[in-house]
């Protein structure tokens, strides 16, 4: 009598998975690094590890229809002449015309302007679409200096000092030649079709001491008129916050490592930085130590979706969020409508990344003037208009249920978390206990 073993199912490394394996023979192939836009892909603990405990018998809740919650949000109270008043505290974050189409960036003020709040010119200078589409426009002072001018610097309602952002902390910015048309060539003071890759750092200063210095040549060009804002990556948020505070900023941007970004290097957006959820409470107790919360103002950024993560980020401690790749979604960006030529692409409407390619069906993220035709900048800022109110309405019920009659009356006592990790992080009881993790508690 013989015996035999049945067949198994073969199985897979979890370490070498399928994709693990295509990127070693990409890079075998090739003999270079991939570059992607988007944000991290990897799974890490988010805002949906967060549950709000809403009202019953010890709380009591606001009534929506009758009783008002607040949305409103001041910007840059510290020391500018002129702050920044929003009707939502929902920005729309700086992406530059060059990685995204000039109706793409027409699309956005208008609609950030009909919703009531800030648009962010990103990376490579001012375009006359959106300073005359945005009724309050935010001016990146990046490490490259493109398309900076003093002029553009006093049209600007605000200035944003970038030191670094959630998808690369310590690196700089990519433009591929095929996306450096003429305009962009010009504002940019490029070869055009000739990649440009940006500085990782400003090339005038080096520490807090001389950012300080620039903080304040950047008020006297503008009169003392602009609050100053300071955008740092989410790598080491209570320090970064604190220097950006006493080197004087009005506003501290801090961008978890979901914030995307045209391109860059896929190994830095999946292993460089933090998660946005791990970056807030530190960057809240450092301004808290210093006596500056709700003085110097914190935007949060980096994997905003719904009202939900805005009343999240808002009960931990900050005081608006800004969204990119969201808000890209609403103007139509990977829409399915498109999804035969994603396919062309090799690639998919849900996962089209390759942004820096400048081919994208939805006209969007291009400068191919074809394309660029399909985006309707009227249309477009309408649905991102519709987008914010929806996310604000979201909000607004949550903390309504939470018997708060403004989004910044949220807090961390309004919240639980069903994981370890993020409790940890967010410094929010676990679920079913009153233990914070590292502190204490049973």
């Amino acid at each position: 009598m013989s015996y035999h073993n049945p067949p198994t199912t073969p199985r897979k490394s979890a370490t070498f998975d399928d994709y693990a394996i295509s990127e070693i023979r990409r890079a075998a192939s090739t003999g270079i690094y991939d570059i992607r836009g988007g944000g991290s892909k990897r799974k890490v603990p988010h805002f949906d590890d967060l549950l709000f405990l809403g009202a019953s018998i010890s709380r009591y809740p606001l009534e929506g229809y009758r009783e008002r919650c607040d949305t409103s949000v001041v910007l840059g109270t510290r020391h500018a002449k002129k702050p920044i008043e929003l009707k939502i505290p929902i920005t729309i974050a700086g992406m530059s015309f060059g990685s995204l189409s000039g109706p793409a960036k027409e699309a956005l003020g208008r609609g950030a302007t009909i919703a009531g709040t800030s648009t962010t010119t990103g990376d490579g200078g001012m375009t006359e679409e959106e300073r005359g589409h945005s009724k309050t426009l935010v001016y990146q002072y990046l490490p490259s200096r493109y398309g900076m001018n003093p002029r553009d610097l006093r049209r600007a309602d605000a200035i944003e000092v970038v030191v670094g952002q959630g998808a690369k902390p310590g690196g700089g910015g990519m433009l591929l030649g095929q996306k450096i048309s003429d305009r962009v060539a010009e504002m940019r003071t490029l070869p055009k079709g000739i990649d440009q890759r940006s500085a990782c750092r400003h090339p005038d200063w080096t520490g807090p001491d001389d950012l300080e210095i620039k903080i304040l040549e950047l008020r006297e060009i503008t009169d003392w008129e602009k609050p100053i804002y300071v955008k740092v990556g989410g790598a080491r948020p209570y320090y970064d916050t604190a220097l950006a505070v006493k080197a004087g900023a009005d506003v501290v941007v801090l961008d978890g490592m979901q914030g995307g970004t045209a391109a860059t290097q896929e190994v830095f957006i999946e292993h460089v930085g933090q998660p946005t959820l791990a970056c807030i409470r530190p960057a809240v107790k450092a301004l808290q130590d210093l006596g500056m919360h709700r003085k110097v103002q914190l935007i949060v950024s980096g994997g905003i979706r719904n009202g939900a993560d805005v009343a999240k980020a808002l009960a931990l401690g900050a005081d608006a969020v800004s969204i990119g790749t969201a808000a890209l979604i609403a103007l139509g960006d990977n829409d399915p409508r498109w999804e035969e030529e994603y396919q062309k692409l090799g690639t998919t409407a849900g996962a089209y990344d390759d942004w820096h390619e400048g081919k994208d069906p939805a006209g969007i993220t291009t400068q191919d003037p074809e394309l660029m035709k399909r985006v309707d900048p009227i249309t477009a800022g309408r649905r991102l208009a519709n987008y914010l109110k929806v996310m604000t309405l979201e909000a607004q019920t949550i903390a309504r249920a939470c018997g708060k009659n403004h989004l910044h009356n949220l807090e961390p006592e309004d919240l639980c978390s069903l994981s370890i990790e993020a409790a940890a992080m967010a410094g929010v009881p676990l679920a079913g206990t009153n233990w914070i993790p590292g502190q204490g508690g049973f």
